[in-house]
C-alpha cells in the first residue's frame, strides 16, 4: 500500500492530502471469508456467542489494515529552528504480515528542521496511516522515516519503534514481555555521533 495525494497538488501546498492505495475492499465476501475459515476450524457458528463473530472478525481486520488519509500540515520554519524535534511515545498498533496477529508499541520520531516543520500532531498520524497494513516492524519504521525525509527534507531523521509481538508471544516461542527494537536514521541523525547519541539516549530515556 502506497500514499498518493488525492488530487494533483500546487507546487506550494503545504497541506497535502495523503491517502493510501489499495483495492476496494469487500466486507461481504471478508465476512463469508471468515466464517468458512472457523467453520474449518472445528467452530459452531449456531452456537450463540459465535453467530455474529464472523463479521466482526472481518470488520475488525478491515479497520486494522485501512489507513486513515490526512492531512500533512507544515510551517515555514521562520525563526530558523535547528535543533532536535522529537514525539516519543507514539502509540503503534499493526499486524504481522506473517501470521495476521497484531504487534503494539510505541515510536519515537524525531527530526532536525529545515526550511519547513512538521505539526506535532502528524507525527502521530503518519505513524498511525503506515502502521494500519500487514508488515514487518522494519519496514515500518523505515516507512515513516522515507515519508517524514521526503515531506519536510530535513538535515536528518530519526524513527525508533519498541513493540511487543503476538506471533511471538501467544504462539511458537511463547516469549512473553520480550520487545523488538528498530531504528531507521537518515542525514545528519546517522552521520553526526553527537546529534545520533542524543537522539539515540531520548529514545531510551522514554
Amino acid at each position: 500500500m502506497s500514499e498518493r495525494a488525492l488530487e494533483p497538488e500546487p507546487l506550494h501546498n503545504w497541506r497535502p492530502r495523503v491517502v493510501a492505495e489499495r483495492p476496494t475492499a469487500d466486507l461481504a465476501a471478508a465476512t463469508d471469508a471468515a466464517a468458512a475459515l472457523l467453520t474449518a476450524l472445528g467452530l459452531d457458528l449456531t452456537d450463540e456467542g459465535l453467530v455474529e463473530t464472523p463479521g466482526r472478525m472481518a470488520a475488525t481486520l478491515l479497520e486494522m489494515t485501512s489507513s486513515p488519509p490526512f492531512e500533512l500540515t507544515t510551517f515555514p520554519n521562520d525563526e530558523g529552528y535547528d535543533e532536535l524535534v522529537m514525539v516519543r511515545d507514539i502509540p503503534v498498533r499493526s499486524v504481522c504480515e506473517h501470521h495476521v496477529l497484531p504487534f503494539v508499541g510505541v515510536a519515537h520520531v524525531g527530526y532536525l528542521p529545515g526550511e519547513r516543520i512538521l505539526g506535532l500532531s502528524k507525527f502521530a498520524r503518519m505513524v498511525e496511516f503506515h502502521a494500519r497494513r500487514p508488515q514487518t516492524q522494519e519496514r515500518l519504521t523505515k516507512r515513516i522515516a522515507d515519508h517524514l525525509a521526503s515531506a519536510l527534507h530535513p538535515r536528518g531523521v530519526g524513527v525508533v519503534i519498541h513493540a511487543e509481538h503476538t506471533c511471538m508471544s501467544i504462539r511458537g516461542a511463547l516469549a512473553v514481555g520480550a520487545r523488538t527494537t528498530t531504528s531507521a536514521l537518515f542525514g545528519l541523525l546517522r552521520d553526526d555521533p553527537r546529534t545520533r547519541s542524543e537522539f539515540l539516549a531520548l529514545t531510551r530515556g522514554a
